[in-house]
């Protein structure tokens, strides 16, 4: 058992009046998997590790892309590439060979694989999806990064998908690691924003023996790139027109949302060892980069940390948006101050302590046992070797802290695994936030939510009629039982990942919402009073 663990059984221990007398109890997940029909294993297509490419991993997307209201898991995976590629190749390859796979929900716990019938195994070394209805048809669409291309499926609305890539414009060069859709001028059409990582040259092999294969201030950064939407089925590149291009980074996790409260969707880049990047929307098509001035481009010392996952919340309930950043030292919660900059209480929070000796990468911050407050899970994993490491659960206190409560989150906490992306979603719609965890070059975990006696919910789907139909950058408002809340719509979220469209609020015990507010990108707003908790309530933009 690590240092970790023993602290934060500590830490339960200090704590066991306030959970003694809180109804929602320990949060609890299960690994699911082997009843679930999800038999996917990733692959960096070597015997071992030995390059960025292999070592980078992948991560996962719940989206419904039959329209039937139930999660579908898209799950990333890479593949042998040519051997000048792999330092070690494999001495065999798999036959079949890896692939990017789609499973279908049935609805009872279970999952159906669809990826040839849908169309989507894919023939490159993938590393993340993100999915939108680009083309506002009804139907939810899906990009997939790779090494050296992206891959845009056009759903059908026939349980099928189209490459449509080069149709609509998006011939992009180099390592394009993570992407997030957004509408950054409101026209009612989903932008896309390509996050790259390095130039990669595997010919390159001057590194510290140490570090088992060059690292990623080896190679140069490169640009991120921002694509418009022209609202007619294709892309036009504004990267340079937008000021987007003028930053060179290693992009890892990449996330939009409006962190100023001004309308406009913003964008923060999660570097790996290079300054983290926030794109301010200046409403005009042009972005302005202001991380440093905000403080949120450096780690806790200053340093230029490896960045991972990104994920906006509101983790203390006063409405502002506030950002969580896994990486590989102390991870980074940031309060903003509401004057467009942030205030790093990671350790005033009570993570920093206990995550610092893990590599941090998957995270979600959801309402795990409902009582009203955003909790925060992490996976962890080896950075440049294949290491195993056990993952963390942290319980929002209500009062600026968070308690570790790994320990007695179940046996899933009691084993090590080489994690990467995360993506969470209540697939089962019991009102609890699940998760599927992608583990580098072995077999993904769908963690189910078994939280005993956690409190109400209730879900918000929405549907955009003048704004883009995902109501992407709508931001909802749920008042409950004196407590207000506030989630913003986003796309991508964490590490190469993106989670469930469906917007999660935890009601604890309150039976109903006294009062739901949305506010759509086109500036209506709506309210709805007196919801009863436990359903999935669609919302449809006033026309």
């Amino acid at each position: 058992m690590t240092n970790g663990r023993i602290f934060g059984i500590l830490a339960l221990c200090a704590a066991a009046g306030a959970l003694a007398g809180d109804a929602s109890g320990p949060i609890q997940f299960q690994d699911v998997t082997a009843e679930s029909g999800i038999r996917f294993t990733h692959s960096f297509g070597a015997e071992k590790l030995g390059s960025l490419v292999e070592s980078t991993g992948a991560g996962c997307v719940w989206f419904d892309y039959n329209n039937d209201g139930k999660p579908d898991l898209f799950v990333a995976s890479g593949r042998p590439l040519g051997k000048e590629m792999h330092p070690y190749p494999l001495r065999k390859t798999p036959d079949p060979p890896p692939t990017n796979h789609l499973y279908r929900n049935d609805g009872d716990g279970k999952f159906t694989d669809v990826t040839e019938a849908a169309g989507v195994a894919g023939d490159s070394f993938s590393f993340s999806a993100v999915a939108a209805d680009f083309d506002n048809d009804g139907f939810t669409d899906l990009l997939v990064t790779s090494y050296g291309r992206v891959t845009l499926y056009r759903n059908k609305g026939d349980g099928t998908f189209e490459d449509v890539t080069l149709k609509a414009g998006l011939d992009v060069k180099g390592w394009a690691l993570n992407a997030t859709w957004l509408d950054y001028d409101r026209d009612g059409c989903l932008d896309l924003f390509i996050g790259r990582y390095v130039k990669f040259d595997p010919k390159y092999r001057s590194y510290y023996a140490a570090d088992n294969y060059p690292g990623p201030l080896d190679y140069e950064g490169d640009t991120n790139l921002l694509y418009h939407n022209t609202c007619k089925g294709s892309f036009v590149d504004v990267s340079e027109k937008s000021g987007i291009a003028a930053f060179k980074g290693r992009a890892m996790g990449v996330t939009a949302a409006d962190f100023d409260g001004d309308g406009y969707p913003d964008i923060y880049v999660a570097n790996d060892k290079t300054e983290n990047f926030l794109f301010r929307n200046k409403h005009d098509g042009t972005f302005e980069e202001i991380a440093t001035e905000a403080g949120a481009a450096f780690g806790q010392n200053g340093e230029s940390t490896s960045a991972m996952g990104p994920v906006f919340f509101d983790p203390e309930n006063r409405g502002a948006v506030d950002l969580w950043v896994s990486d590989s030292r102390y991870n980074r919660l940031l309060r903003n101050t509401g004057k467009r900059e942030f205030s790093d209480v990671t350790q005033q929070a009570g993570i920093a302590q206990l995550a610092a000796q893990y590599t941090s990468w998957g995270t979600g911050a959801y309402d795990f046992d409902n009582d009203g407050w955003r909790d925060i899970f992490i996976f962890h994993g080896g950075l440049i070797h294949l290491i195993p490491q056990e993952h963390s659960l942290f319980r929002n206190l209500g009062n600026g802290r968070f308690q570790d409560v790994s320990a007695a989150g179940g046996a899933f906490f009691q084993t090590k695994t080489v994690g990467r992306g995360a993506c969470f979603a209540d697939y089962d719609t019991d009102g609890r936030v699940d998760a599927f965890l992608v583990n580098l070059g072995s077999a993904g975990e769908l963690l189910r939510n078994t939280t005993r006696g956690a409190g109400n919910w209730i879900k918000i789907r929405l549907v955009g009629t003048r704004s883009n139909r995902d109501g992407i950058g709508a931001t909802v408002e749920v008042a409950a039982g004196g407590v207000k809340q506030r989630a913003e719509r986003v796309a991508a979220s964490g590490y190469l990942s993106q989670d469930d469209w469906r917007l999660h609020f935890g009601l604890g015990a309150s039976a109903r919402a006294d009062r739901i507010t949305v506010t759509w990108p086109s500036g209506i707003r709506q309210v709805l009073e007196n919801v009863a908790a436990g359903q999935v309530v669609t919302i449809t933009e006033k026309p």
